[in-house]
């Protein structure tokens, strides 16, 4: 994608090193900054330098070649991924990305291992890319069916949290379908919701969507229902951290809620996301870990003075307990459909297991 007509990755190998957007800046900065070891590449994903399960994933790979390229043994394979996977617990993208690193490094010889995880590393970014473009391409005729009843007016898409090409490689998840059926003149528009306590919707999907010219409003997270009910929203597309083999979709919290108020109005929800997304071994979304995240992140906000100097300030009184859950589990009864890189299937075990035969849930 595209910023200010420069083309842009999230993450890049630049001969020993690895360059990332540093998301904590935007909207406000556009910064690179680089991971040259695997403290830096664990760093950046527990303090959201770089976020979104894909890129998490791709982040965590990079993350283990950096490890590898200074000492090549076992341990230090074995201490790469265990700190790597302590970083965020929602994420599976994280798992599923370690897990095939080590079952791809593991078996060689320690002389052979650091090449061979830079080239896995950017497999699994260049697989990233093909499934977000492919995502994009099957989400875009959900919103051209909807169009064709839209009697020529622009087709309202709700989004959640940041699930762009900045959450991951390239293209997106939620947003690669509006992408798509942007860049093929379909008139879109989009309820970005701000997204608290992170606002990663005001800053970061607002951001996005704006640097490719896709019309958007952002509006206050509790606005979505109110839109719904006034008939102001055709489709509500999120994202997912980690979808059940049964079809539970857990998503940046505030999630459920849409789903709740879109299947009031019947209003389609639908979750967009890759094959690294799905935890086979769980069928119950109530045992997915949240994380819990920091309470400064709920009692401060960050923003920029009309001086361009970014501050955080406190909106919570002193005494006040906070209470930070990052992450909620829309159940799939709840959910329209999943969109992934091989089609649109039903929420579900049955509609799950149609597009990945051979996979199934555990307990």
């Amino acid at each position: 994608m595209k910023i200010q007509g420069i083309p842009y990755r999230t993450i890049w190998p630049d001969g020993g090193l690895v360059r990332v957007i540093d998301q904590a800046r935007l909207p406000f900065e556009l910064r690179v900054v680089e991971l040259r070891s695997l403290r830096d590449a664990a760093t950046a994903i527990s303090r959201m330098t770089v976020r979104g399960a894909p890129l998490i994933g791709a982040t965590a790979a990079y993350g283990v070649a950096l490890a590898l390229r200074e000492d090549p043994g076992d341990g230090a394979l074995g201490t790469a991924i265990e700190t790597l996977l302590s970083t965020r617990p929602t994420a599976f993208n994280l798992a599923w990305s370690l897990e095939r690193m080590r079952k791809r490094l593991a078996p060689l010889a320690p002389s052979r291992r650091a090449a061979a995880a830079w080239e896995e590393a950017a497999a699994i970014c260049e697989e990233d890319v093909a499934h977000c473009r492919a995502i994009g391409a099957h989400g875009a005729a959900l919103i051209s069916r909807i169009a064709d009843r839209a009697a020529g007016r622009a087709v309202n898409v709700l989004t959640h949290c940041n699930a762009g090409w900045l959450a991951c490689v390239d293209w997106g998840t939620a947003l690669a379908p509006i992408y798509h059926a942007h860049d093929a003149g379909l008139a879109v528009h989009v309820w970005v919701d701000e997204t608290r306590p992170r606002n990663q919707g005001a800053s970061l999907t607002a951001y996005e969507l704006g640097a490719h010219g896709v019309p958007h409003t952002v509006i206050a997270d509790n606005l979505g229902g109110h839109l719904m009910q006034r008939g102001q929203v055709d489709l509500v597309l999120v994202g997912s951290d980690r979808v059940t083999a049964g079809g539970d979709v857990c998503n940046k919290v505030g999630t459920y809620l849409k789903a709740l108020a879109a299947r009031d109005n019947r209003v389609p929800f639908y979750a967009a996301l890759p094959f690294s997304t799905i935890d086979w071994s769980l069928s119950d979304g109530e045992r997915i870990p949240i994380e819990e995240r920091s309470p400064s992140e709920l009692t401060h906000v960050s923003g920029a003075l009309e001086d361009g100097r970014v501050v955080s300030v406190r909106v919570v009184p002193e005494a006040s307990r906070a209470l930070n859950l990052a992450f909620d589990v829309t159940p799939a009864r709840l959910v329209s459909g999943i969109v992934t890189e091989r089609g649109v299937c039903a929420a579900s075990a049955e509609g799950l297991r149609a597009l990945y035969p051979g996979c199934g849930a555990a307990a």
